[in-house]
């Protein structure tokens, strides 16, 4: 059997049909009606009134940033483990990331330390959801509210994902999608923004098309990126949302199997099944080393490639970047629990077009390599 990669994405619906009649027409560019389309379609699916279509998930979060309001010297609350494009979008327009530690069980940010971060200086907090299962949502909005502070939520991994019952991309001020391939929608590459606030989604329609102005269209008042997503991106996302509900089942399927066969091995956690707020949605499946195994996830990488499998470390801590070392911010912070799961966690193969004879495989190989390092 051929190397497994850790991700392989699922193209065989519509997604070919719809590439046609984007070159039938001649709507490839940002101008194109699937454009509309899917913002409309996947902002709906999400309970949100507006839909913004950008490149990519990082693009989502800096315009998410810059339209808040979010400037020079604010403050955003967010996790220490998390992806860089995260904070990237805080530092970019010269604010400062303040960073929660993480809860070892569900990974996501705990959410009992943030009350004790907010300052007169905090503008924002990001919720993240990490892997698999929300942030307790719930919780940030109160703290939210009580402060009077903006919510930018992080969807990206949790297409399909609830919490509570309601869909995750529907909380806070704005949030954000990606539509990386190894999301549950692909889009190649892609990203999205919606709100329920008319005002804020018009500002983020500025900041992604080089803030033309409507009048004159090469004239600028002030300075963005161009952001712009294409007919041909929509084209593909379109096809993808039509099967989202297959592909959540088809992720929840893989999740319980792998957790079936692999509960009995001793030196791995295994993701969560369900909290009581949601049942997880297994972006990816993801394990940590338990503390007694000697071995790092970089370790498990390079043994479980000698068996022709494909597999991802975990996130690295917003405080050990060494970019962000070297601009001095989060000197001397310590968090713990997100510096153990940036050097023990990784996950496995569990793309959408994984079988079941590539998952025995995958579980054969851990075992062995498992067997090794003990």
């Amino acid at each position: 059997m051929d190397f497994i990669p850790v991700n392989e994405p699922l193209l065989d619906g519509n997604e070919k049909k719809y590439l046609c009649e984007c070159i039938d027409t001649g709507w490839i560019s940002s101008e194109g009606p699937f454009v509309k389309e899917f913002e409309q379609k996947m902002s709906a699916t999400v309970d949100r009134a507006y839909g913004i279509a950008v490149s990519n998930g990082t693009a989502a979060l800096e315009v998410a940033v810059q339209a808040s309001g979010i400037g020079e010297g604010d403050e955003v609350i967010m996790p220490a483990f998390t992806i860089i494009s995260c904070a990237m979008a805080v530092t970019k327009v010269g604010a400062v990331p303040v960073l929660i530690d993480s809860d070892l069980h569900t990974w996501n940010m705990c959410v009992d330390e943030i009350e004790a971060k907010i300052t007169p200086r905090t503008k924002a907090i990001m919720i993240v959801h990490l892997y698999g299962l929300p942030v307790e949502v719930d919780r940030v909005l109160a703290l939210a509210k009580k402060y009077s502070l903006k919510v930018i939520e992080d969807a990206a991994e949790m297409h399909g994902q609830t919490y509570k019952g309601k869909p995750c991309g529907s909380f806070g001020d704005i949030s954000t999608f990606s539509f990386y391939p190894n999301k549950h929608i692909t889009t190649g590459e892609g990203g999205m923004l919606v709100t329920d606030d008319d005002e804020l989604a018009q500002r983020c329609r500025l900041l992604r098309n080089l803030c033309f102005r409507k009048d004159v269209r090469y004239v600028h008042d002030e300075i963005s990126d161009n952001y712009r997503f294409t007919n041909l991106q929509a084209a593909v996302g379109l096809a993808q949302l039509e099967r989202l509900e297959e592909f959540v089942e088809r992720k929840r399927a893989m999740g319980r199997y792998y957790t079936e066969k692999l509960r009995n091995i001793q030196g791995l956690m295994l993701p969560i099944e369900k909290m009581e707020y949601a049942d997880n949605i297994y972006w990816v499946y993801g394990i940590v080393l338990d503390s007694e195994i000697q071995a790092d996830n970089i370790t498990m990488q390079k043994l479980l490639a000698k068996e022709g499998i494909g597999s991802r470390t975990f996130f690295w801590c917003m405080h050990e970047q060494p970019i962000y070392q070297k601009q001095g911010l989060f000197l001397n912070e310590a968090y713990p629990n997100a510096e153990y799961l940036a050097r023990k966690g990784f996950y496995i193969p569990s793309g959408l077009a994984l079988t079941e004879k590539q998952m025995d495989k995958v579980v054969t190989g851990l075992l062995k390599v498992m067997n090794s390092i003990r």
